[in-house]
């Protein structure tokens, strides 16, 4: 039991969950615009979750963003490592319609975590930022690089599409927010340092209410993405209720972070029924 713990851990502290979950909204996507799976840009988007999240966790407070003390972390610095490799590799199997578009992506990761200038700030300092950041680039590594892989032309649907998603992680980034209060510095301004707790999940409301209302601002709708929608707007309506600041260790880590899995389980489900 101890060794299968501290497995679980390893695989939620190497962010292996966090990538799974990029991905399974990658596959999502293809799903709702129908079409198929690049297997080269999925394998990316996974390693490539890995890198960048274990970086921004462990290297921006590693010496020279390279030299950590920990054993630990020194496990899964080689692990990135790994990770990295097989990035690059997949990278260059991408399409050169691919590249400029996950370079812009990366651009905006990197600026979050490391200042552009030695005395500048990095983007997640600027006050209220850090969440929009993150869910910014979820959405283009999840919506607009699928696009763009099959040269999918922006229609009203299509920004309907982009809109939700953005939404969703927004939405999902609020129970860590949360979680994250007793740990912030002051100068980031997270939503829930500015207006409490309990008026953001208010907030988390809201926009999920929004979430399921755009559905219907469709010029196509159809019977399954309305089930599936609204479905996965009661999920997030559950979780902003439960979420709370004293959290237990895997709340937001595995059972947040783990709602696009659930997701994408509803939309295989919803096909076979629809």
């Amino acid at each position: 039991m101890r060794f299968l713990r501290q497995a679980f851990d390893f695989y939620l502290d190497a962010s292996i969950h966090v990538a799974l979950a990029v991905v399974t909204l990658y596959f999502s996507t293809l799903q709702i615009i129908e079409t198929s799976t690049n297997w080269q840009l999925a394998s990316f988007l996974f390693f490539g979750t890995i890198v960048c999240y274990n970086f921004i966790k462990y290297g921006v407070e590693a010496e020279k963003y390279l030299i950590v003390s920990n054993p630990y972390h020194k496990l899964i610095q080689g692990f990135s490592f790994l990770a990295f490799a097989f990035s690059a590799y997949f990278f260059l199997q991408l399409g050169n319609n691919l590249w400029f578009a996950i370079m812009t992506l990366l651009g905006v990761s990197v600026l979050y975590a490391i200042p552009l200038l030695p005395k500048a700030k990095n983007l997640r300092s600027f006050a209220g930022l850090k969440t929009f950041l993150v869910a910014l680039v979820w959405m283009g590594c999840t919506v607009v690089l699928p696009l763009v892989d099959n040269d999918i032309k922006v229609t009203w649907d299509i920004g309907i599409l982009v809109l939700q998603r953005f939404l969703l992680v927004l939405i999902l980034l609020l129970p860590f927010e949360i979680r994250d209060l007793k740990f912030d510095k002051a100068e980031l301004k997270t939503m829930p340092q500015r207006i409490g707790v309990e008026k953001t999940k208010t907030v988390g409301y809201v926009l999920t209410v929004f979430y399921a209302v755009l559905l219907f601002f469709k010029d196509s709708i159809s019977i399954k993405i309305i089930v599936i929608d609204l479905l996965l707007s009661l999920v997030l309506l559950v979780i902003l209720k439960k979420t709370t600041k004293e959290q237990t260790n895997y709340f937001s880590s595995f059972w947040v972070e783990g709602i696009p899995l659930l997701y994408l389980g509803i939309l295989v489900f919803t096909e076979k029924l629809f």
